[in-house]
């Protein structure tokens, strides 16, 4: 397998050529999907481990750090790779061991002693876990929705999409960040005192929160938002020791496991100061609760409340403020409301939306997971998925 992480421009024009100028002509976009649920059986679940949060930080993913070992030190190793494409690897290797590792005692607790419990589990170098755990921060698409159905019961659904210009295999026609990626993905059940108090999906090794469901109180999925000012600035920022802005996976895992209401984690997401801009699509327990915050890094630049939305009963996001077109060029909301709209207030649940993020070019090479969620019964089911060929690579 050949991977190109450098001279792919020409690559990457004209794949940015291609999927504009195809962008609503099939076989790489399609009619709305209507049979995508149940799953097939390439469509794989994914296995859920415990969580204790009653354990001492460096203890609580100990067994899942040694048995997921093998492929997390896979991944790392691709990072490097893709570091190594800039500089020396053996100097790369070298710093990130030496220097992440010293990030570790700056993390807010309990996470920089869970990375150490990783690192000594898994036989990894620190370094290594704490820059795996930072890469997650930075390279992250996604489609979300919130939806209402007629009787007033809410769903969440998610892609997350991961590994754009992060190594394009030519010979399979995948982004090979994404494949190692699929592997990784788990559900966690957090628990304490015997009790689950949420339930969200992760890579493993990656101890931050990208998705997940409070049982009985919220349901919260973040997608990436690009801005100049973006996590890049944020990163810097903290290593330069203004510690202010909290890192981004951590900060919804605290709000996940932490907030007693919907109104109370919408307030927490409006107003602290993050380390990247986001959005961050939240569901609560009781009708018309549904809403997406968008966020720069210091304020809050929009919210969208799903009862104020054109159809009244959804909210979708991507990664492009809601209120401009989206671009050309990556425009999975257009194909995600249509479908959306065919599907109807009446139909709506897990199996139509799972429909609607299964549809070209919503579902594309980057995605590595659907989950769906229900609030008030604190389901959480994750799929890994695989777009089949011919599929555009985001």
């Amino acid at each position: 397998m050949k991977n190109v992480t450098l001279g792919t421009l020409l690559l990457y024009l004209s794949l940015f050529v291609a999927r504009s100028l195809s962008q609503d002509v099939p076989p790489y976009t399609e009619d709305c999907r209507t049979d995508a649920y149940p799953p097939s059986a390439k469509d794989i679940p994914v296995k859920t481990y415990v969580l204790n949060l009653d354990l001492p930080p460096q203890q609580r993913w100990a067994n899942l750090a040694k048995e997921k070992a093998p492929q997390i030190k896979d991944m790392i190793n691709s990072i490097i790779n893709l570091v190594g494409s800039v500089v020396n690897t053996t100097e790369a290797i070298a710093f990130v061991d030496k220097e992440f590792a010293l990030l570790a005692d700056g993390l807010p607790a309990p996470y920089g002693d869970e990375m150490k419990g990783i690192a000594t589990a898994a036989n990894i170098p620190l370094g290594q876990v704490v820059l795996y755990n930072v890469f997650y921060e930075l390279f992250t698409l996604c489609t979300s929705i919130v939806a209402e159905a007629s009787n007033g019961t809410l769903y969440h659904a998610r892609n997350l999409d991961f590994g754009l210009f992060l190594g394009w295999d030519v010979e399979n026609d995948t982004w090979s960040l994404s494949e190692k990626l699929r592997p990784l993905i788990i559900n966690v059940d957090y628990q304490s005192k015997g009790e689950t108090v949420a339930r969200a999906v992760h890579f493993a090794g990656y101890i931050g929160v990208l998705t997940g469901v409070k049982p009985g109180v919220l349901t919260l999925s973040m997608n990436e938002r690009f801005q100049l000012d973006g996590g890049y600035i944020g990163f810097i920022k903290w290593l330069l020791g203004d510690h202010s802005g909290k890192w981004m996976g951590f900060f919804i895992r605290e709000v996940l496991v932490d907030s007693i209401s919907y109104e109370a984690a919408k307030k927490s997401i409006m107003t602290e100061e993050l380390l990247a801009p986001a959005y961050f699509i939240l569901g609560g327990n009781s009708s018309g609760q549904g809403c997406v915050i968008t966020r720069s890094r210091e304020t809050m630049d929009n919210l969208e409340e799903m009862t104020k939305t054109e159809s009244g009963w959804f909210v979708l996001q991507t990664n492009y403020d809601n209120w401009k077109n989206a671009p050309f060029f990556d425009d999975r909301r257009t194909p995600g409301d249509k479908c959306m709209n065919r599907l109807t207030q009446n139909k709506v649940g897990l199996a139509g939306i799972y429909n609607v993020l299964s549809t070209k070019p919503v579902l594309n090479l980057l995605t590595t997971y659907t989950a769906l969620m229900q609030v008030n019964t604190g389901y959480l089911e994750t799929y890994i998925r695989n777009c089949p060929q011919p599929c555009f690579p985001w």
